[in-house]
């Protein structure tokens, strides 16, 4: 029995072909220090992080934290509003540009924790929100600006981890309700509904609500019918037609695809922490610390694969039905890959994180497929 049950999962582990990205590096900037977010515009791509400068053209321009590039030609752009601090999230509206993370000014304005910023000036507008606390994720729909992170006070009102803001006024909305009993890493809107990933063990008093949760974009009324099992720490959440995607911590990372009612349609497990995770054209692309991808899902410390692995360093590919594909162009560096995120306007595959080397090139710390 044992035989065929290792048979069966070598099948599934067997490479595929991925379809949607390939393993050659477009042109784009490179940072001289951590890129954490990544967001999208039009052909414009805004990136943020904890860098000071920009590399492109075999030059390299000052970038406090954030920076835009033209998604078509790789191109950096003028537009480059100095942060004093981290910038660890970014979402992007016609319009406008936001930010979020550990600064306290932004364009030599006074901004604690979070700004909106003009796309086109390095100005930012009168948006304005006061955070105890530090956020770590921006996602946006359903009208609104949705905020998570580890904070209990948003403009001086109660908001455990999670916050909502108006994009016609900028104003919190004090209706939607969702709160959380510890830190949102990641935010994904999808079908009027707003998933959220984490450390949490409690999503407005439910204790069901365990890592992973979908609350109602409009009320934040919590998804009963939404009952994913996660067993380690969300990093990130990824939603396509098909479902939902994770990836995890714990002994080992993990990811993890889901139904829209929460069942797990697959998973694959790794020697380390997943990352990042995204989706192209049925494709999942996972990003972390890991090394190698286990054949099975059993480890050991350190996430040691115990039934054998194969070669993915800090990136990996998985089609929609579970299996490795053969896209392995490798990142450097010891946390590896911290955000992948897709350019709807061209297709393209951003990674960021602290690598120097990325598919056989020198990358610093940002690469493009």
């Amino acid at each position: 029995m044992r035989l065929l049950v290792l048979t069966l999962l070598l099948a599934l582990t067997a490479a595929a072909p991925a379809q949607a990205v390939g393993s050659a590096v477009r042109l784009a900037p490179t940072f001289n220090g951590t890129v954490h977010a990544v967001a999208y515009l039009g052909s414009t791509v805004y990136v943020g992080g904890s860098f000071t400068k920009a590399s492109w053209g075999g030059r390299t321009h000052p970038r406090a934290r954030l920076a835009a590039f033209d998604g078509r030609t790789g191109a950096l752009l003028s537009w480059a509003p100095p942060a004093d601090g981290t910038v660890r999230a970014l979402a992007a509206t016609p319009g406008a540009v936001y930010a979020a993370g550990a600064f306290h000014r932004v364009a030599g304005e006074k901004r604690d924790s979070i700004a909106q910023l003009s796309p086109d000036t390095d100005t930012v507008t009168e948006f304005q929100h006061e955070i105890a606390g530090t956020p770590y994720a921006l996602a946006i729909g359903n009208g609104r600006l949705y905020l998570g992170g580890s904070f209990t006070t948003v403009g001086g009102r109660k908001k455990h981890n999670l916050a909502a803001f108006s994009l016609a006024t900028g104003r919190l909305d004090t209706g939607w309700r969702a709160w959380s009993d510890d830190r949102v890493h990641s935010l994904a809107v999808a079908n009027g509904r707003v998933f959220l990933g984490g450390a949490f063990k409690t999503v407005n008093t439910d204790t069901d609500a365990v890592r992973l949760a979908a609350v109602h974009g409009r009320t934040g009324v919590l998804d009963r019918y939404f009952r994913p099992k996660v067993t380690a720490e969300v990093t990130a959440v990824a939603v396509d037609a098909s479902g939902v995607y994770v990836a995890t911590g714990g002994q080992g990372g993990r990811a993890i695809a889901y139904t829209f009612d929460g069942t797990a349609r697959w998973q694959r497990v790794f020697d380390g922490d997943a990352t990042a995770i995204t989706t192209i054209g049925g494709v999942s692309y996972v990003g972390g610390h890991f090394d190698r991808v286990c054949l099975t899902a059993r480890n050991g410390p350190q996430g040691t694969c115990l039934d054998g692995s194969v070669p993915r360093v800090k990136l990996a590919a998985i089609t929609g039905d579970g299996r490795l594909t053969d896209w392995n162009p490798e990142a450097n560096g010891v946390i590896g890959v911290r955000v992948l995120s897709t350019d709807p306007a061209t297709g393209a595959l951003d990674a960021g994180g602290d690598f120097t080397m990325i598919g056989g090139q020198v990358r610093p710390r940002f690469a493009r497929f």
